[in-house]
């Protein structure tokens, strides 16, 4: 399979580094808006299968071009998700494959943002599933880790675990530290704000998709592996709009276990103004205050040398076993920040997230899953994709978790 990663920052480098163990990969283009960054990302690997180029994100026509020149069978999209349509769109006129770790953008309702959704992740992609399947192209949207591997959790909890489901929670958490930093978030900064200070959006069955205010539904979980508790709240996320359309659930949201420190630090920043992505004069030069604030912060890529801790990703998933009888696990995955600088050189949050786009590359590449147009995670079966996990070094696990409250389907009577 040749493919070309368009993005060199940490997790565009965690791509390359995890392909280059395996062997369905015969060709692969890193290619980044700094050439030099990429260039760096493909000389770590010393592998002649590995090569930069350099390409803007931004403009439509430059993807077109280094696509025709690249000639991949599979693009993958590790920037910023404001970069989503430009790069889609660009497979999609150039009939090439796509997959993304992140959608398109959403846009809040312009009068009730706190309570109805406006355009949702996601909806830009899915308006022209049916140009992709005329074309004979997929793309497979959201394979990362959180939508990614968070899905394939949720659809193996809905196939293998429960006759039904009344919520899917998937929650986010983590220990991790930054030595030297009083504020070094581990991953980009900019995709942070964007989905923790729009209004999260919820799914509930009757009532459809609907959004709350940011931070909402503050509660404590307890994170496995050591990790213990965090203070977790609700995030808008794409896992809530891309598992309703496969799962039957009566509840669908995004927790992220944010900690007290960090959601200060973000309703400060959202107070100030530095979250905007319209710019500002800054004598005579127009800036983004977002993009100065994501500039101004270390590269989350170049942290892992000095983070130490875990990262969890997983899904939380309530309702009655196949028997009928109430039932609630945590499905996750736990990353050690150690084991995978110590195995990759890459720290754990990247690693975590770019290890879901190779599974699924050679899960596509073996005839294993079959996308047709624009597909989640939770569109093909979960077991392969759980068995490369362990494969590729990782694990997932299982854990009972408290059934309080769920009540069982009443009898009919005859």
């Amino acid at each position: 399979m040749k493919a070309l990663v368009i993005g060199a920052g940490g997790v565009g480098r965690a791509i390359a580094n995890i392909a280059s163990r395996r062997s369905f990969i015969t060709e692969m283009v890193i290619a980044d808006r700094n050439l030099s960054r990429a260039e760096e990302a493909v000389n770590r690997l010393k592998d002649p299968r590995f090569s930069a180029a350099m390409v803007n994100a931004a403009e439509l026509e430059d993807i077109r071009e280094l696509i025709r020149k690249a000639d991949p069978d599979v693009v993958i999209n590790a920037v910023d998700p404001r970069f989503v349509m430009p790069i889609f769109l660009a497979c999609e006129i150039e009939k090439r494959n796509y997959m993304d770790m992140a959608m398109s953008l959403s846009r809040p309702h312009p009068h009730y943002p706190n309570t109805e959704t406006g355009v949702k992740y996601g909806d830009e992609q899915f308006a022209r599933d049916w140009n992709w399947g005329e074309r004979g192209i997929y793309a497979l949207i959201g394979m990362g880790v959180e939508p990614g591997m968070s899905d394939v959790f949720a659809k193996y909890a809905d196939d293998e675990l429960f006759s039904r489901i009344d919520s899917i929670t998937v929650l986010d958490g983590s220990n991790l530290v930054v030595e030297g930093y009083e504020f070094a978030p581990s991953f980009s900064i900019w995709t942070t704000i964007e989905e923790c200070l729009n209004p999260p959006i919820i799914w509930e069955d009757g009532r459809g998709w609907y959004t709350t205010e940011p931070f909402s539904e503050l509660e404590v979980f307890d994170f496995p592996e050591g990790i213990g508790p965090v203070e977790c709240v609700n995030v808008e996320h794409e896992e809530v709009v891309l598992i309703p359309q496969k799962i039957d659930a009566k509840k669908v949201n995004f927790k992220y276990g944010l900690g007290a420190q960090f959601i200060t630090i973000l309703k400060t920043i959202h107070m100030l103004g530095m979250d905007r992505k319209e710019t500002v004069d800054v004598q005579g030069v127009q800036v983004s205050p977002r993009d100065l604030l994501a500039a101004s912060l270390p590269d989350p890529a170049t942290l892992g040398s000095r983070m130490s801790g875990k990262t969890c990703a997983g899904a939380l998933v309530k309702g009655l076993d196949k028997s009928g009888e109430p039932k609630a696990v945590y499905i996750y995955n736990v990353v050690d920040n150690a084991w995978s600088m110590s195995e990759y050189g890459d720290q754990a949050v990247v690693w975590q997230t770019a290890v879901n786009p190779v599974i699924a590359m050679e899960l596509i590449h073996t005839g294993v899953w079959k996308p047709d147009g624009v597909n989640g995670p939770e569109w093909f079966d979960p077991k392969p994709f759980l068995a490369k996990l362990e494969e590729y070094g990782t694990s997932w696990h299982i854990r009972e978790e408290s059934t309080k409250g769920i009540e069982k389907t009443p009898e009919v009577v005859g």
